[in-house]
């Protein structure tokens, strides 16, 4: 995998300076196996003191953009960095065009942790932390006054699926953009790691109008250059070559929408953090051209689309007309597609860069798959009931949307942590994108700059910011070499860096930890 020339210094630097400490922490959970082992089934992991640096140069291959956002249409602490990152991330993601493109997701253990060298059994938890009790480890900072007036916390061993620790684990609290865990679980049970959305264009055949048909791609791009996501240029330049075939120099051109229903506008309403949730946009309805962070949205993201594809058309050579709404009949005859990369990968990215946009994407196409109207209460019920076919614990538990955003969302620390156990478990590998699309903590997505000095890649986290929210949930591997999966939520917190800074340092207290 590459690594941004941007990263691979900090990669080195970091190393380095943490010396015994990160080969320490990073000791490299692989299974004999490619898959991780059964929750609650204890297993022999082997590690190398190498896989450090292999383990950090493969996390930083993971595109970085923007962060999660306030319901309430306020920039929050964690959307202002990630809206300041300079690079737009890292290299592959089985993106379509490359040979990587066909393969099934990573499994996790070769991306949290480095791949080869010399190897040596991990046996049982050791208790590295001086015998330290793991409450008392964590205590400090999950009791801490920036946490505000309500907190949540579970810790689970990958390993053996144990509960290491848990208080108010069964509180429902808003979770932020930790619902995105949720979201991604659910869309992969329902659709497969390896589903693509595809976006056509049709011609009528007793009318001769061409339709743009939408199938929901949050990731279509009219940009030059799209790095192997699906084009629109790509898309027309099909469409053109199809029309020549026919002789067709003209035509009237409109667009179809009709895969999803109900109201297009998040709840929090018009936002720079999230466009009109519509079966067809390009490059999230932004108007500045950027790739990341907030940006003003257009109001009709579909229309704008299809103008956009009747420009392509016209500089073809292809006259078309003003675009309009309108729906494709099954007599349509398909003249060229283009697709997303596979679910995985949007999975990955929407995780990595808390991306609003795919997350409510995939609720809806979660709703299609599962039977349910393609709205936002569509998306939030088949979320629920994807999770409930998986046989997690949805007490308390309640979902309005795909992204977090809505501060009527309630998840527990329970929740969260089964979540993560459920894609570890090697009876779902279709799951694995959920662990290898977390941030990884001071490299890439919206932990780029935290824990530059604490467990810098040795932490990978699902962030979540909203006023008076902070939350985190991911992995983390501790002293004694043992995966663990971690939930911290809290609410009627007052400062929000402080109460990000406090998460943070409960999760590098935990990587330092081999508690008893």
């Amino acid at each position: 995998m590459r690594i941004a020339n941007a990263v691979r210094p900090r990669l080195a630097r970091a190393v380095t300076a943490a010396g015994p400490r990160i080969a320490r922490l990073a000791k490299a959970v692989r299974p004999r196996s490619s898959h991780l082992p059964r929750p609650r089934t204890v297993r022999t992991w082997q590690y190398t003191a190498g896989a450090a640096t292999a383990g950090l140069a493969l996390a930083a291959g993971v595109v970085t953009v923007a962060g999660p956002w306030d319901a309430n249409g306020q920039r929050t602490a964690e959307g202002d960095r990630a809206a300041a990152l300079e690079r737009s991330g890292g290299a592959d993601h089985g993106r379509p065009g490359t040979e990587a493109g066909a393969r099934p997701a990573p499994s996790a253990p070769p991306v949290l942790t480095g791949l080869g060298g010399v190897t040596s059994a991990v046996g049982p938890r050791k208790g590295a932390g001086g015998g330290q009790a793991l409450p008392d480890v964590l205590a400090p900072f999950l009791d801490a006054s920036a946490l505000g007036d309500g907190h949540a916390a579970a810790v689970v061993d990958l390993t053996t699926g144990e509960r290491l620790y848990g208080t108010g684990a069964g509180q429902a609290l808003t979770p932020a953009s930790t619902t995105k865990i949720a979201t991604a679980v659910a869309a992969l049970s329902a659709l497969g790691a390896d589903h693509r959305l595809t976006t056509r264009a049709a011609l009528e055949p007793d009318t001769g109008e061409v339709v743009l048909v939408g199938g929901g791609d949050p990731t279509l791009t009219a940009r030059k250059g799209a790095d192997g996501w699906a084009s629109l240029r790509t898309l027309a330049a099909g469409t053109v070559k199809a029309l020549r075939a026919r002789d067709v120099h003209e035509v009237t051109l409109s667009y179809d929408t009709t895969l999803y229903a109900g109201t297009a506008q998040h709840p929090i309403g018009v936002n720079e953090n999230i466009a009109p949730v519509t079966a067809l946009t390009a490059d999230e309805g932004r108007t500045d051209g950027s790739a990341k962070g907030p940006a003003v949205r257009v109001d009709d993201p579909a229309r704008d689309a299809a103008a956009k594809f009747a420009a392509l058309l016209e500089d073809a050579g292809v006259k078309t007309t003003a675009p309009g709404p309108s729906k494709a009949t099954t007599r349509a005859e398909t003249l060229a597609t283009v697709s997303s990369p596979p679910l995985s990968a949007l999975v990955e990215r929407m995780l990595t860069n808390s991306d609003n946009d795919i997350a409510e994407a995939l609720a809806r196409q979660t709703a299609l798959a599962s039977g349910e109207p393609a709205t936002f209460e569509g998306g939030a019920r088949a979320i629920a009931t994807q999770l409930r076919k998986l046989g997690l614990p949805l007490s308390g538990a309640s979902f309005h949307d795909g992204s977090g955003l809505d501060r009527d969302d309630r998840l527990t620390a329970d929740l969260l942590t089964a979540l993560l156990v459920k894609a570890a478990d090697p009876g779902h590998p279709g799951l694995r994108p959920v662990l290898t699309g977390l941030p990884v903590a001071g490299f890439t997505g919206t932990l780029t700059d935290r824990y530059t000095d604490g467990a810098a890649g040795v932490v990978r986290a699902k962030t979540g910011t909203l006023t008076g929210v902070n939350t985190l949930a991911g992995t983390v591997v501790d002293t004694d070499g043992h995966l663990l999966a971690f939930a911290f939520l809290a609410s009627g917190t007052t400062d929000a860096q402080q109460a990000q800074s406090t998460l943070d340092d409960a999760a590098t207290a935990l990587a330092a930890c081999g508690c008893d």
